[in-house]
């Protein structure tokens, strides 16, 4: 069997950690995968088994957290 890269674009929340698994499993698999985020995001944070590329926004940290 072959492994592929992979560029992956997540959407912030549930559905990132949803994800995550999917890509820890796709990684033991051999498979190369990169995650491009925001640098202000509630749930994807840098791990040390996952290739994380942040851009940044327009909006800290503190004022995404004061969102409902």
């Amino acid at each position: 069997a072959a492994a592929g890269k992979l560029l992956v674009v997540p959407v912030d929340g549930s559905h990132w950690l949803s994800m995550r698994e999917l890509l820890d499993l796709l990684q033991q698999k051999g498979h190369e995968v990169v995650v491009v985020a925001p640098e202000v995001t509630f749930h994807i944070k840098p791990a040390k088994n996952l290739r994380i590329k942040m851009y940044p926004v327009p909006f800290t940290q503190e004022e995404l957290d004061e969102v409902p």
